[in-house]
């Protein structure tokens, strides 16, 4: 396997870290455990730590042996608020809460770095290991830049990467430019009338008021975006009704809308308020709409992707290439990208299972190869001109 041999010989512990991390999740802003332990550790291997970083985030500061440029290295710490489905001996004891993303994965491979570049001080600059809480919609690295992250952390260039059980082991890919979605989420609260279900006229149905809200809101994109510009509006949870005769009062909706362009989520955003809106009078109902953005689009600074693909061909050779696909999912490393110029990349193994599945399993052998990843980040760009 690809991976520098002094972190090689450490590959073990970090699996046993892992698994630990992966036996006990924390969902975001819940991640208490996992940021004592992530702090206990980068502490015992002399690195400056500074704790409770946008609530529950953690922030080690490491100085190289030479002078040079500030290198932010990311990974997020938070689980999933799903049930895990693998019969593993390191499963979740957690009911409801599962690692089913792989975070538990990204922040072992950056304590893996951490602990390389502190045992060998083998570096110019200054490290900055930023562990990130509530990566999954609820905010974290907005709470981390609103709790002074690079005021109080300054860095040159930043570093992110995420587990892919889609591509070969070891390949590291990344798009330059615009890479991700941005997204928002949305709770639609329709207030209607209760009615016995034989008399519908006596009430005003909700459930019909929604289902035609379900397709009012696909026809956003179909009739309203660019068919040159990719968008989506998914209503993904349709709760209503208690029983086969009645008809209930109430009525909820909730989904996410993708856009890769700025202006066509703020269209859709309105648009969305404005169905409601208008289907509200029509329907002499009320509807009421909470729309969050909750991820900005995720551009790569092309310049450091060159970079990135320069230093990871050292590690992993031709596996290594600038050719991800354009996708509609989304990461909050966005937000610090639009801060910080830097590179978010894909990292192969063998899983087998997609993300977010119950079943999905987190190859350890690639925690090696990514720690070298991001040791190398800092080896090479800590010393480099510009």
């Amino acid at each position: 396997m690809p991976a520098l041999p002094q972190i090689e010989a450490f590959a073990d512990e970090l699996t046993a870290i892992r698994r630990d991390f992966h036996m006990h999740p924390e969902i975001g802003f819940q991640e208490h455990r996992t940021s004592a332990r992530v702090a206990e550790l980068l502490e015992s291997w002399g690195v400056t730590v500074t704790r409770g970083v946008g609530g529950t985030g953690v922030v080690g500061v490491l100085e190289g042996a030479r002078p040079g440029r500030a290198i932010g290295l990311r990974a997020d710490m938070d689980a999933l608020p799903m049930d895990e489905l693998t019969n593993l001996p390191y499963a979740s004891r957690t009911p409801g809460v599962f690692h089913g993303c792989g975070h538990d994965g990204h922040t072992t491979i950056l304590l893996g770095a951490a602990r390389h570049l502190a045992e060998s001080r083998d570096f110019a600059g200054r490290a900055v290991f930023i562990f990130q809480p509530a990566e999954e919609g609820l905010g974290g690295a907005r709470a981390m830049l609103a709790d002074g992250l690079f005021d109080r952390f300054p860095c040159d260039e930043l570093y992110g990467l995420h587990n892919s059980p889609y591509h070969p082991h070891s390949r590291v890919t990344i798009r330059p430019g615009i890479a991700q979605a941005g997204a928002g989420f949305f709770d639609i609260r329709i207030t209607g009338r209760g009615a016995h279900g034989a008399y519908p006229h006596m009430g005003r149905d909700p459930i019909t008021i929604g289902a035609g809200l379900v397709k009012e809101l696909q026809e956003i994109v179909a009739r309203n975006t660019d068919p040159t510009h990719s968008a989506v509006v998914s209503v993904t949870e349709f709760h209503a009704g208690s029983a086969y005769n009645v008809i209930p009062g109430d009525a909820v909706l909730r989904g996410t809308f993708r856009y890769l362009d700025d202006a066509d989520g703020a269209m859709i955003e309105a648009r969305i308020r404005r169905i409601c809106a208008g289907l509200a009078h029509a329907h002499e109902v009320g509807i009421a709409a909470d729309i969050r953005n909750v991820f900005g689009v995720l551009s790569n600074d092309p310049t450091r992707v060159a970079n990135l693909i320069e230093v990871a061909r050292e590690v992993v050779g031709d596996l290594a290439a600038p050719d991800a696909d354009l996708t509609m999912g989304s990461e909050d490393m966005a937000d610090l990208l639009n801060v910080v110029p830097g590179a978010f990349f894909n990292l192969g193994h063998n899983g087998t299972v997609p993300l977010h599945n119950p079943g999905y399993i987190f190859d350890d052998s690639i925690l090696p190869v990514g720690a070298s990843l991001f040791a190398r980040l800092v080896q090479v760009r800590g010393a480099a001109q510009g």
